[in-house]
């Protein structure tokens, strides 16, 4: 999954506003590079930042997804956790839904899908909340985000679930949920992750800026795969996309592709 900010505030450096243009040709890119998903979002999730209204949300990300739907042949995903947003995104041509507020801030989200039969995404939100076990508090807050999706009438056949890497976690235990993803399994559900460029990689390795994280990102997501994650959500989608085959190959069985004629 290629991450396309149409924001001015990402943490990651590659917010890119309101310039259409710019989104659609890092999208298209993205796809060059092997990107399978693109992940459009117009509200920047880092601590501390401002939310915006839905209004200022659409204004930012319907034009770049209406002209994806027309030029990009992979699913296009859109990342909020606002009804109205997702409604007027799926309007426009998106074809999955990734809630990082795993439907508990507007569990209407959830209806959205549902009514237009799309795929949605649960991501645990860890901020705010108490911490007991890194795993158990993941478990229990998905199948919270799962209770809710099924009374607003999204099938559990639909949900993808998202541990939430560095949302409110500190270090060791977003480390700690790397390593015991495999648990995650017990949901029953394709597991998503995003560790891309994020603050523990900075940490651990010194400080290290955003824009000079791409082999500790390139490790977090081998090790991810190797435990299990169905899907890597990153920035750096070219590096990333070869990562992700190197490991697959180890972890499912490579195949050789058959010689040409």
């Amino acid at each position: 999954m290629g991450i396309v900010n149409v924001t001015p505030d990402s943490f990651s450096g590659d917010g890119i506003g309101d310039n259409t243009d710019a989104a659609v040709g890092q999208a298209l890119q993205m796809r060059e590079d092997g990107a399978d998903i693109i992940d459009v979002g117009g509200e920047s999730t880092r601590p501390g930042s401002a939310e915006v209204s839905a209004d200022e949300e659409m204004r930012r990300v319907i034009p770049v997804i209406e002209r994806l739907a027309r030029e990009l042949d992979r699913p296009i995903s859109i990342d909020t956790y606002k009804a109205e947003v997702a409604r007027a995104a799926i309007e426009a041509g998106a074809t999955l839904v990734n809630d990082v507020q795993g439907f508990l801030r507007e569990p209407e989200i959830a209806r959205v899908a549902a009514e237009a039969g799309v795929p949605a995404i649960a991501m645990y939100n860890h901020r705010g909340r108490e911490f007991h076990d890194t795993v158990g508090n993941i478990v229990a807050g998905l199948l919270e985000s799962v209770r809710v999706a099924r009374e607003q009438g999204l099938a559990e056949e639909q949900i993808i679930v998202d541990p939430g890497f560095n949302f409110g976690w500190k270090d060791e235990q977003a480390l700690e949920m790397l390593r015991r993803l495999g648990e995650l399994r017990v949901l029953g559900r394709p597991i998503l992750i995003g560790t891309s460029r994020k603050s523990t990689i900075g940490n651990v390795l010194g400080g290290l800026p955003v824009e000079d994280r791409l082999e500790g990102t390139a490790a977090t997501v081998a090790i991810a795969i190797a435990n299990g994650v169905d899907v890597v959500r990153v920035h750096d989608v070219k590096q990333m996309a070869r990562v992700a085959r190197m490991a697959d190959a180890v972890v499912r069985d490579w195949i050789p592709e058959a010689p040409g004629p």
